[in-house]
């Protein structure tokens, strides 16, 4: 939502200026939609020459994650905090064994059915599975989980940073392809340059709008949203860090609600619930 309050400020400010300061927009309106043509498409056309058409799919998945913000919000960060509460729990009690019919059929685990939102994300149930197993097969080293998940998680956040790295890319470009734009509307007007005075100051102008259109594509709409697709991954990342932080508290020894707290450290701080909150809802906790 930000995004598009700042991208209205953004284009107020500019063309608001613009024409309260006396400038005529006819000609600017008027160059526009060529320019812009020029520029857009030589910069989607190179877009899609660097990437692949997975990471052209995960860029426009970008754009959303840009205006949506962060998918997990406190609410789903008490909710993996108590899931994990329970399994740490549960394998403290009873031993890693007993999460097997857990891990290897979570559809049908009245844990994960608990936390549907959970049951639902594609990436963090089968993390979770996958690493519970592991410590079912004595993988019990806290340091050797520890760096199996910080290679994965590593794995996992460079590549939820291509679309980022893609737009950067692509802002960084765009005004190198503004000057293109603008050299084109130069050699259009050296061909009529017996037109009047009058003309060819439109025609010029017209040539400069490319340049203009570049640097504000450039600085103003596609660098920020890159920063902002940067930010959202960031903190979507700081979800499954909170898994390696309790598992690897687990492993060493520490009683559950030790473990949990753990991972409560690694939750964002606009989002992260105090020691009383936390306890108070795996207290209450019931999961037949």
């Amino acid at each position: 939502m930000f995004v598009l309050i700042g991208l209205g400020v953004l284009l107020g400010c500019v063309f608001g200026s613009f024409v309260a300061s006396g400038g005529a927009i006819g000609p600017l309106v008027g160059a526009m939609p060529f320019e812009l043509l020029t520029i857009l498409g030589a910069a989607i056309g190179s877009f899609v020459m660097a990437n692949s058409m997975h990471d052209v799919k995960h860029t426009i998945g970008g754009f959303k994650k840009a205006i949506k913000g962060s998918r997990y919000r406190k609410s789903d960060y008490m909710d993996l905090l108590g899931l994990l509460y329970h399994f740490t729990r549960l394998a403290s009690s009873k031993g890693a064994m007993a999460l097997e019919a857990h891990i290897e059929r979570p559809d049908e685990s009245a844990a994960f059915q608990h936390f549907p939102k959970i049951a639902a994300d594609h990436h963090i149930t089968p993390m979770i599975c996958d690493y519970l197993r592991m410590i079912g097969m004595n993988a019990d080293d806290p340091h050797q989980i520890d760096d199996v998940m910080a290679r994965e998680l590593k794995k996992m956040l460079a590549e939820e940073m291509h679309p980022s790295h893609a737009l950067q890319s692509m802002s960084d470009a765009l005004p190198a392809l503004g000057i293109v734009a603008a050299v084109l509307g130069v050699i259009k007007t050296m061909g009529h340059i017996n037109e009047p005075p009058a003309v060819l100051g439109e025609m010029i102008g017209g040539a400069l709008v490319g340049t203009f259109l570049g640097v504000l594509l450039a600085y103003g709409i596609v660098a920020p949203v890159a920063s902002r697709i940067r930010a959202v991954v960031l903190e979507e990342a700081k979800y499954p860090e909170l898994i390696r932080a309790v598992l690897v508290a687990h492993l060493h020894g520490n009683p559950p609600q030790v473990s949990i707290e753990s991972g409560r450290k690694m939750v964002p701080s606009e989002h992260m619930p105090s020691f009383a909150e936390l306890e108070t809802s795996v207290q209450e906790l019931k999961i037949e």
